[in-house]
């Protein structure tokens, strides 16, 4: 049997960020262990953009924290995880524009680089655009996009690199709990006893958790994804644009490349992790190709290159749930990041490691525990489903 200090279970985005502020809060024995390799579930299929876009004050704040550190990944961490600072660009139909309008004041409140682009500058600056149902258009020119594999992959070196143990390719079979207590992990060869576990397991999260009878109320959802080569010498966006008119997002990926995405609303659809279908859907490619191409008309001609699924472990307020809980000890939820894990990913971390290296939390973070589940403090949104 052996004894860490702290271990974390799964080396996405979350997981492998937590474990490296940990180590680098001072704690001695921290073990990460991933089933897969690092970002091999959801955080690798991410579309990675990189954006501060949020109704939720607590999310806008982690998330421009967030955008600071993509900035500086490389200091932090020894690698730029393929960051681009291109900014971002997020349409707004008619009937949100009064919305928009305190949410921007609400970010340039928490410092983030926002602003509405005037109409008389659409032409100009958008020339790819189908301004028709348009109602306005915000520009952050801080964000961007970024590689969730390499900013993955560079966490977990870094970690290593600090005296943390990492174990790839390592399934944890069951949580181990004495009382009100969770005391350690149980693998394939051998039990690890712990003072603390994190529950970063992503879509399989609620199965280790129910391994010791504890509720998590996560579900995964099939995410569905695709990318295009568009042709040379079109007008085109040189952003991530998000586009809730269409309910679509996009993001460059280079060399004429781009990743097409939908939003929220459409069907999602429940599965189990550990068997779902990993190619996308004919009909769901079509339908994202015409949406965006309505929108940008000189997308018209684009060749298919790869459509996939991924998944979203979802919780049932779209918020993840990260931190210890009420009569519980030795355990913290690290998961349910309901397709906003990596962006956020990396300050969740930090400020995890935070709570449990020094018993500090700042109040709005407390609010992500899985604990405002029973005092009836779930999140709530301005958009509705995961636009939050």
């Amino acid at each position: 049997m052996t004894n860490v200090d702290v271990v974390v279970v799964g080396a996405g985005i979350l997981g492998a960020s937590t474990a490296y502020f940990l180590r680098k809060s001072g704690v001695n024995k921290v073990l990460l262990i991933e089933r897969g390799d690092p970002a091999s579930g959801g955080t690798g299929k991410s579309a990675a953009i990189v954006r501060s876009y949020y109704s939720v004050p607590v999310m806008a704040r982690l998330a421009q924290e967030a955008v600071s550190l993509f900035h500086n990944l490389e200091a932090e961490i020894g690698v730029d995880g393929g960051f681009h600072a291109t900014g971002f660009t997020q349409l707004v139909p008619p009937d949100w524009v009064n919305t928009a309008k305190e949410l921007v004041a609400m970010h340039q409140s928490l410092g983030v680089d926002t602003d509405f682009v005037p109409e008389s500058d659409w032409e100009k600056r958008f020339p790819w655009l189908e301004q028709d149902g348009v109602g306005a258009i915000v520009f952050e020119a801080s964000s961007g996009y970024a590689d969730p594999v390499q900013t993955t992959e560079g966490f977990v070196a870094a970690f290593q690199r600090d005296g943390g143990e990492f174990r790839s390719r390592t399934p944890v079979r069951s949580l181990m709990r004495d009382g009100d207590r969770i005391s350690g992990v149980v693998l394939e060869q051998e039990n690890i006893t712990a003072g603390v576990v994190v529950n970063a397991a992503g879509p399989w999260s609620r199965f280790l958790a129910e391994s010791v009878e504890l509720d998590l109320p996560i579900h995964s959802v099939r995410e569905q994804d695709s990318v295009w080569e568009v042709p040379t010498g079109r007008p085109l966006p040189t952003t991530p644009v998000s586009n809730p008119i269409e309910a679509t997002y996009m993001r460059p990926m280079g060399e004429g490349r781009w990743l097409f995405g939908r939003g929220y609303p459409k069907p999602y659809f429940v599965v189990d992790p550990y068997n779902y279908k990993e190619s996308a859907d004919e009909n769901f490619v079509l339908d994202l190709r015409d949406r965006w191409c309505q929108r940008i008309p000189s997308l018209q001609g684009s060749k298919l290159l790869h459509a996939y699924a991924a998944l979203y472990d979802v919780t049932p307020d779209w918020i993840p749930f990260v931190g210890p809980r009420e009569g519980l000890e030795g355990y913290c939820d690290a998961a349910g990041g309901s397709g906003h894990a990596f962006k956020t990913g990396p300050i969740f971390g930090r400020e995890l490691a935070e709570w449990i290296v020094n018993n500090n939390v700042r109040d709005d973070f407390r609010h992500f525990s899985y604990d405002r589940l029973a005092s009836g403090n779930s999140f709530n949104q301005a958009f509705g489903g995961n636009r939050v």
